[in-house]
């Protein structure tokens, strides 16, 4: 049977693409971002136990190698997020499309469509097909918020039953891709190009960081060029809530001023980009 690790559903959200719409968000991601806020959605857990010492609330247990939840038991206080040495979480549930569609039927009447998101929901090509399908049955669109990893192009039976990607733009120069986000960004750039032709792209985002000059410009100026007025174009503060002394280090320390984010915007609209807006 068709399952796929989710780590959580927000049943009403209205920061996942338009409209109100259910976030589906898958465990496991082919990047591993320095500023991830959601870094417990990176791996799968590996059963090495060591949360489950933590857990006051006897919600984790180790049977047979294994770590196992009890969501009854569970007060989500995060602390096995923040304790886990493998950016993981014992809190998912490998659940059918069956699964998930007793849960919409809830929301279903106050939702536009849903929107996969993780980690990197596009390491489970096959359960969104089936997912999507029955979605769709419903009048509901289907809404994939994406890294840029996945190769369209191969699956077009996916690409489909997608009503839209939102796409991360992380960085375009491969140096700075690969120290940011452990991938050089050569895939994010064709995933760009083919579903901006297909018609796929509903929105195209970056994180714009403080005392990065070059790096922020070279990103907002090839993405601009690119998208011209398809798409929004959300230039992001960075933040760094949640995310480790250490990696904040890398990246630079502080939050991204408003007026600085602004410039990049701006640079976004000279250059075609008509959407571009600051959040």
């Amino acid at each position: 049977m068709n399952k796929a690790p989710v780590n959580r559903i927000i049943p009403f959200s209205n920061v996942d693409g338009p409209g109100c719409r259910t976030s589906i968000f898958f465990q496991g991601c082919s990047f591993s971002c320095l500023y991830c806020h959601n870094p417990e959605t990176i791996h799968l857990c590996r059963h090495c136990g060591v949360c489950v010492s933590y857990c006051k609330a006897g919600a984790l247990s180790l049977k047979g190698g294994k770590v196992e939840w009890n969501p009854d038991r569970c007060v989500l206080c995060d602390t096995c997020l923040k304790v886990c040495p493998h950016s993981a979480s014992p809190r998912i549930r490998w659940i059918t499309v069956d699964d998930v569609m007793q849960e919409l039927t809830r929301t279903f009447p106050y939702i536009e469509g849903i929107t996969v998101s993780g980690g990197d929901c596009t390491l489970y090509p096959d359960f969104l097909k089936a997912l999507f399908a029955e979605v769709r049955k419903h009048g509901k669109t289907c809404l994939i918020d994406g890294n840029g990893a996945f190769d369209f192009s191969r699956d077009p039976d996916l690409l489909a039953v997608t009503d839209g990607v939102m796409l991360d733009v992380k960085a375009t120069d491969p140096a700075w891709s690969l120290r940011l986000t452990g991938q050089d960004g050569t895939m994010v750039k064709q995933s760009l190009r083919f579903l901006l032709a297909a018609g796929k792209l509903t929105e195209v985002r970056t994180v714009i960081f403080p005392d990065r000059d070059t790096e922020n410009e070279d990103t907002v100026r090839w993405t601009a060029q690119q998208i011209g007025s398809a798409c929004p174009y959300k230039i992001i503060r960075y933040r760094p809530y949640g995310v480790s002394e250490k990696n904040q280090a890398l990246i630079g320390d502080g939050e991204t001023e408003a007026a600085y984010a602004e410039r990049f915007a701006a640079l976004a609209r000279q250059l075609g980009a008509s959407g571009a807006y600051v959040v």
